[in-house]
């Protein structure tokens, strides 16, 4: 059986269709299916991925036969176009492009006019009235084919437009004279062979197979290489190569090129969207000063072609069942669709135009749930940079928590609390965050750091905050005596103004226009189709009253994760958790809790009343003990004065209490061991608050979470003690109080032992920011130094603080469920991590049938979309169509 490797499109004929996407390319695929429907396309052939598979692995050898195959399509192109490739009075020219698999992006190599030479455009210019059109085409081919086939640097082609326009006078190509092309026809050629080291072909079949080549050698380019080895793409895959006949955009003033969408892919709205280039050929001029329009003005002047792209795109809607993007030539007031494909959009139109073609009988509620992408689902809540006021980047870190905002810089907490408390806004810019710096977080707008990774200490209370965080910045640097930085080579001195986007990463200098994005009613439908279809259930990390009422604003179905030593860092409590820190004995530390039971009686009063009717999980104290202590020493000072104790003893006693591994020492359930009247003041504290309301009337369900379990025998021995304090406050109460104990499991010991665990436990929560780290030997606030050169190099696929390594952590994880649900089927087992707002950690959690994830506040839609997501399954994503 003869393998054929070129499928002809054009006129009547198709040989493909958009079913064949793996074969002809999504572009090939859907240029033939357009044809399909009646779609007015250049006519040409797209040479298969097979072939380009079989020429990379034997070593730059076409298939048999197929020169012969592509030269046989070329015959009937020919016919189809009445022109023939290399004639001079009626030359057939040639656009030559890339088309890989759907979502497999590549670096697009595109040739126009190839089939043009020295005596064809000499020909041309003598028979033809446009000489500078000839000319224009025949510059082109030259500087295309110099760096997409050639591989010249093109800056080299860029450079020397440049020197033309400026010793001319001319602000772009489109004034140019016959000299001015002539002109950079012999610099383009000069600069190839001088380059290259060869001359620019005059052959227009060599150019040809040399173009039909170059497409072949860029998918074994090591960026390519390097794309698939990170998403586990098969080197088979192959690309595939699009050749058609060229039509003119810059042929004359009724000409142009463009691109439409067919909705507005910002807002959503159902209206064409897209700019034009009158009199334009190929996407290199629009970046060359030409003026565009949009293509809704062109229905003035070209009415028949708005027309024409109207009824495309509503045709390729009905197909599709997706917004099209298409890419458009006119020649001489004639439309032809060059591409077509589906449409980028933001988050905020995703889910317009998803509700939308429900409501027009265009999708289904599972297919549309499916093209809401989740991973970008929380910028929506968030202020946005306004990037039409063409901002300047100033520096580009990590992008850690969403969203842009606009302050003063300052350099420490304290300063970004005193500017608070003047109505002022402030940027605080750190070298990195530690625990005491979480209440200036909270007073600050925003958060710069120098080191830290997107799943550092800080992003997580950031994200819970909502407040945007670029950590990592590698180009800051910080002067905190003279109070000053320099970014990106720019100094910012104390209170001058910045702005931060912590969706890009990006930092700039002075205050930036931003826009809050515009949630329709649309989004409301959305979650309520999501809801109705997951399974797994979605709790939120809330430390404060209002984060609990956030999280219920956005659907959460309880508290997954209180951290109560977020609370101690509060002005009020600090001086009273000192006190208690430094206690030199039992009865002084029970002192200094006494003062602060009230306090986090009333913390818990409030977040059970916010969150009445539904299950809230408090963490004990997890933090080493000396985090909560300051370490500059005019803190120190300050510190030895408010509690009227001997400067000495005091850095004694800070020195006393330092680890060399603070993550892996006296922290957690080693805590409430060795100071029980820790645990159990907070314990009395929580069914205090929870008694008080009961008597009112409300629905309270505390579910008290023991940290760092690596023994059944820790978790025993906290928890008998917990079960006593918790039966007196009831008894003493008189209510009754349905309540949960268990523990959090962030020690491979821990998982691997869980159906020890589960015979004494309530429930188990997967922390999986501390089980990586103790799983990987990793720290995920120094992790960021590396992490990047891992994920370039394709070390890691993805970093596993973020999603979940499935063959590694996955698998333990999957030990440890099995395990606590052999010896206790009943047992409640949810994560509480980071990456319970990833989506492919959550398809993961799904997969396993855990009970809930719980995330911050701002990624509870996201998460729940994911889950809903996941228990879709499969449904073919837009653009492909079953044979």
């Amino acid at each position: 059986m003869t393998v054929k490797y070129v499928y002809f499109f054009g006129g009547e004929k198709a040989e493909g269709n958009a079913g064949l996407g793996n074969l002809l390319g999504e572009k090939g695929a859907n240029l033939a299916e357009m044809v399909n429907l009646g779609i007015q396309v250049p006519p040409g052939f797209t040479i298969s991925t097979e072939a380009c598979d079989f020429y990379l692995k034997n070593k730059g050898k076409f298939p048999a036969k197929l020169w012969e195959e592509i030269l046989n399509n070329l015959k009937v192109l020919e016919e189809v176009t009445g022109k023939r490739l290399g004639d001079k009075e009626n030359p057939l020219l040639v656009s030559v492009r890339s088309g890989s698999r759907s979502n497999i992006p590549t670096v697009e190599n595109t040739v126009l006019n190839l089939g043009l030479n020295d005596n064809i455009s000499k020909r041309l210019s003598e028979n033809n009235s446009g000489e500078c059109f000839v000319l224009d085409c025949y510059s082109r081919l030259i500087a295309m084919f110099g760096y997409s086939v050639l591989n010249v640097d093109c800056k080299i082609i860029e450079s020397l437009i440049e020197k033309r326009k400026k010793q001319v006078g001319k602000a772009s190509t489109d004034s140019f004279s016959t000299d001015d092309y002539q002109i950079l026809i012999n610099r383009f050629k000069a600069a190839i062979k001088k380059s290259s080291e060869i001359e620019f072909p005059q052959d227009p079949l060599k150019q040809l197979r040399m173009a039909i080549e170059a497409v072949f050698n860029s998918w074994d380019s090591e960026s390519s290489r390097n794309y698939r080895h990170v998403n586990e793409i098969p080197e088979d895959c192959g690309i595939a190569v699009n050749v058609q006949a060229m039509v003119f955009g810059n042929f004359e003033e009724n000409s142009g090129c463009g691109f439409a969408f067919s909705r507005n892919p910002e807002s959503g709205e159902k209206k064409i969207h897209g700019e034009f280039w009158p009199n334009c050929q190929g996407k290199n001029l629009i970046a060359d000063g030409r003026s565009s329009m949009s293509v809704s003005s062109i229905n003035e002047t070209l009415p028949d072609i708005y027309s024409g792209i109207t009824e495309v795109c509503q045709k390729l809607e009905r197909r599709y069942q997706d917004v099209s993007k298409i890419k458009f030539i006119v020649e001489k007031n004639q439309l032809y669709i060059l591409q077509t494909q589906a449409a980028q959009r933001t988050p905020v139109a995703a889910i317009k135009i998803a509700f939308d073609m429900v409501q027009e009988g265009l999708v289904g509620k599972q297919n549309a749930l499916m093209r809401i992408p989740t991973d970008q689902l929380d910028t929506v809540f968030h202020p946005m940079v306004d990037f039409k006021s063409e901002p300047k980047v100033l520096a580009k870190g990590l992008g850690a928590s969403p969203g842009a905002a606009s302050g003063k810089a300052v350099f420490s907490p304290q300063k970004a609390q005193e500017l608070a408390e003047k109505k002022e806004k402030a940027i605080l810019i750190l070298t990195k965050t530690s625990p005491e710096d979480i209440q200036g977080m909270e007073f600050a707008q925003g958060i710069l750091t120098m080191k830290g990774g997107k799943t550092s200490h800080a992003a997580v209370f950031a994200k819970a905050m909502g407040k945007p965080y670029v950590s990592s910045c590698n180009s800051l640097t910080i002067d905190e005596k003279k109070k000053q930085c320099v970014i990106g080579g720019v100094r910012i001195k104390e209170l001058e103004e910045i702005t931060l986007d912590g969706s890009s990463g990006n930092v700039f200098k002075g205050t930036i226009k931003t826009v809050q994005p515009k949630l329709s009613a649309a989004f409301t439908y959305i979650m309520k189709w999501a809801d109705e279809l997951r399974t797994l259930k979605v709790r939120a990390n809330v430390d404060t009253p209002h984060d609990a009422l956030v999280a219920r604003d956005f659907g959460a179905q309880g508290i997954g994760l209180c951290r109560t030593e977020r609370m101690f860092f509060q002005t009020n409590r600090i001086l009273y958790v000192h006190a208690m820190i430094l206690a030199s004995d039992q009865k002084a530390r029970e002192e200094a809790l006494k003062n602060l039971l009230p306090i986090q009686r009333g913390d818990f009063t409030q977040i059970f009343r916010a969150m009445d009717g539904l299950p809230v999980n408090i963490r004990l104290l997890d933090l080493p003990l000396h985090e909560f202590l300051p370490t500059k020493p005019l803190e120190i000072k300050n510190l030895a004065k408010e509690l009227n104790f001997p400067l000495k003893v005091l850095n004694n006693a800070i020195d006393s209490l330092k680890e060399a591994n603070p993550m892996l020492g006296h922290r957690g359930c080693r805590l409430g061991i060795t100071y029980p009247e820790i645990y159990q003041m907070q314990t009395r504290a929580i069914f205090e608050a929870a008694c008080k309301l009961a008597k009112k009337g409300a629905k309270v369900f505390p579910e008290i979470m023991i940290p760092l379990v690596g023994h059944v025998n820790e978790f025993r021995e906290t928890r008998e003690r917990l079960d006593q304090v918790a039966e007196e406050v009831i008894q003493k109460n008189g209510v009754k109080i349905k309540y949960k104990v268990g523990a959090m499991i962030e020690l491979p010991r821990a998982a691997l032992t869980a159906d020890e665990i589960s015979q004494n436990a309530d429930f188990l929560s997967f922390g999986t920011n501390d089980l990586t780290q103790t799983f990987y030997g990793l720290c995920r606030d120094d992790a960021w130094s590396f992490m990047a050169d891992y994920l370039k190099k394709g070390i890691f696929k993805a970093d596993p603080f973020a999603t979940m390594d499935r063959k590694g952590l996955g698998a333990l994880i999957e030990i440890g469920v099995k395990k606590a649900k052999s010896t206790n089927q009943n047992i409640q087992i949810g994560v509480c991590g980071e990456h319970a707002g990833d989506p492919d950690s959550i398809d993961f959690f799904c997969q396993l049938g855990l009970d809930y994830v719980s995330c911050s506040p701002f990624q509870v839609p996201a998460s729940r979309l994911a889950a809903a997501q996941a228990a879709i399954g499969d449904i073919p994503s837009s653009f492909t169509v079953s044979n």
